[in-house]
């Protein structure tokens, strides 16, 4: 029986060390605490710990059923649905990071992406570069890719006039949450920023507005910071957008 209750008190702690740990690392490299590959493997400690942590409930969850120690059983229960949180935020997101390309740049223009303007000076130490494409993967077939994994993200054609277009565009965004860099709107032109709650990321979006003949042309493009993969973000972000519009 004491070994029982000894063990639940480690998994109750354990439970509890592997969520602190999945809070705690995300936040330690927003605040500069923490390089960000060893956030990551913090998190990636944190989902795998759980899952442990889960089993081990799990387990002496029954044998304290059968054993009818029920302070010990509702411990147990509490323990198992602290680490299910960890479980539950991060495996999605490894299985989506397999199921969507490895890309962090994407548009609804493949062939003439909109261009960034007044954002370009908040990249200058962003491990990523706002040229489309990269001598790893050329810009045709990082187009192939995205058109691939997202064949819904296409221009929208408008009869608003440009400025009324990027106007629209500006409430769109700031709705969604995103901080208004830039509106040029002589120039057809929106700049904005999302920064994510937990890690602090940062992903730069630019609407351009064109002149067509008989409506006008609303394109989007949206662009990690960092990192290869966006797992699936940017494109989301787009869709948001173009919904709304």
């Amino acid at each position: 029986m004491e070994n029982i209750k000894t063990s639940t008190k480690i998994i109750l702690a354990g439970a509890g060390i592997f969520l602190l740990i999945l809070v705690a690392s995300p936040f330690a490299f927003r605040f500069g605490v923490m390089e960000l590959m060893m956030s990551l493997r913090g998190v990636v400690i944190s989902l795998l710990g759980a899952t442990l942590v889960l089993i081990a409930a799990l387990v002496y969850m029954m044998i304290a059923n059968r054993n009818v120690l029920r302070k010990d059983r509702n411990l147990l229960v509490l323990g198992a649905l602290l680490s299910l949180i960890p479980i539950i935020t991060i495996g999605p997101q490894i299985v989506k990071v397999r199921s969507v390309p490895a890309i962090h740049d994407i548009t609804t223009d493949t062939e003439n992406p909109p261009m960034f303007n007044a954002i370009v000076k908040l990249r200058e130490n962003a491990p990523n570069g706002l040229e489309y494409g990269s001598t790893e993967l050329p810009a045709a077939e990082l187009g192939k890719l995205q058109k691939t994994a997202y064949p819904d993200i296409a221009p929208i054609e408008t009869s608003l006039t440009v400025s009324e277009a990027i106007s629209r565009a500006e409430k769109i965004l700031e709705d969604q949450g995103l901080e208004i860099v830039s509106n040029d709107a002589s120039n057809g032109l929106l700049e904005a920023t999302d920064t994510t709650m937990w890690f602090g990321f940062k992903d730069d979006v630019v609407v351009r507005v064109s002149e067509e003949q008989q409506t006008n042309r609303v394109d989007v493009r949206s662009v990690s910071r960092v990192g290869v993969s966006d797992v699936g973000a940017n494109a989301a972000r787009i869709e948001k957008f173009l919904e709304a519009f």
